[in-house]
């Protein structure tokens, strides 16, 4: 996917149909001139609805589309017929696409399965007729019951993306060029940092026919989870991930600081990401000894590392039996 195509935020109006009024109508023919009331109900106005579609990956075609509107119910009628209802609009949206309120910043649910489909904004519903409202006291009403008036609010949707794996690390530590490599994903890879500005997923085609999703998620910068950057938008993305993938450079100053940092930033962000599923890998491993190598077990003694170079591939099977054990184990 082109990074200027992937939307991964957009704000809407959303407005719910009002319902129709119920009908004030009286059976009264020359044969029956005190015919009682027979007005119908007022049909219920349209809802703005939200579905899951597997095949969508951004928000791109909501983007441009400001307002939404459904249509109002219809009024009632004689002989007790009701109204029609209100047109509702349904908006496909990607898997992962959490729907907010843009004023109170209230969650109101999250779209996670193919076809699911939940009520966004609700329609008004419709008055009753005034035959609803004829009793031994007063057997001819004069009134019928107004329809509920539709709601508009602006709306915020945003998409987290749905993978097994999230690739987690500083700018440049060469995330694009691993998922590159272990995927058909094309994603922009340069020596500069935050070349990757969006997301991007690979399917990652495992042995005996089997596959898992990879996200590269754009770097992470210390004070990423104050917003630095752009730290909320990219680390929502990891959310949705199954497990973790942190990636250090073969050449940094201090591993253990460079994965503390990560794992403070994260933290701060959302505490439940720790709870996810951790491996650690060494990027550009192909320039390291085995005495360097010891090293940087020792600075992380007791978290699980797997050194690879995405370049000669060295470790490359080693570090997808790594993730599919990991990805397995979670399903």
């Amino acid at each position: 996917m082109a990074d200027s195509n992937f939307i991964d935020y957009v704000k809407i109006c959303c407005r719910s149909g009002s319902g129709g009024p119920g009908s004030r109508h009286y059976n009264r023919t020359k044969i029956n001139p005190r015919g009682g009331p027979d007005g119908g109900d007022g049909g219920k106005g349209g809802d703005i609805i939200l579905q899951g579609n597997t095949q969508l990956w951004t928000l791109l075609h909501l983007k441009y589309r400001k307002h939404v509107l459904a249509t109002d119910g219809i009024a009632g009628s004689e002989n007790r017929s009701s109204g029609a209802y209100g047109d509702s609009i349904v908006l496909e949206v990607p898997l992962g696409t959490v729907a907010k309120d843009a004023e109170t910043g209230e969650v109101f649910f999250e779209i996670t399965e193919e076809g699911e489909k939940k009520v966004l904004v609700p329609g008004g519903r419709g008055g009753l007729g005034n035959c609803h409202f004829a009793n031994s006291v007063n057997q001819s009403p004069q009134y019928a019951q107004p329809g509920e008036t539709g709601i508009e609010r602006w709306i915020v949707l945003e998409l987290k993306v749905l993978a097994d794996v999230g690739l987690v690390g500083f700018p440049n530590v060469g995330k694009s060029t691993l998922l590159s490599v272990i995927s058909a994903a094309k994603p922009e890879i340069a020596d500069y940092p935050f070349t990757t500005l969006v997301p991007n997923l690979g399917v990652v085609n495992y042995r005996d026919y089997r596959s898992f999703i990879v996200a590269d998620i754009p770097g992470i910068i210390e004070g990423a989870s104050k917003g630095k950057g752009l730290g909320h938008r990219f680390l929502r993305h990891i959310e949705r991930n199954a497990a973790l993938l942190f990636l250090l450079p073969a050449d940094s100053a201090d591993h253990r600081k460079e994965y503390q940092t990560l794992l403070s930033e994260l933290e701060k962000f959302n505490p439940e990401l720790l709870i996810k599923q951790r491996i650690v890998a060494v990027s550009k491993s192909d320039m390291l000894d085995d005495e360097l190598q010891a090293e940087i077990r020792l600075q992380l003694d007791g978290i699980p590392i797997v050194f690879f170079s995405a370049v000669t591939e060295q470790g490359i099977a080693e570090l997808l039996d790594v993730l599919w054990k990991t990805v397995s184990q979670d399903d």
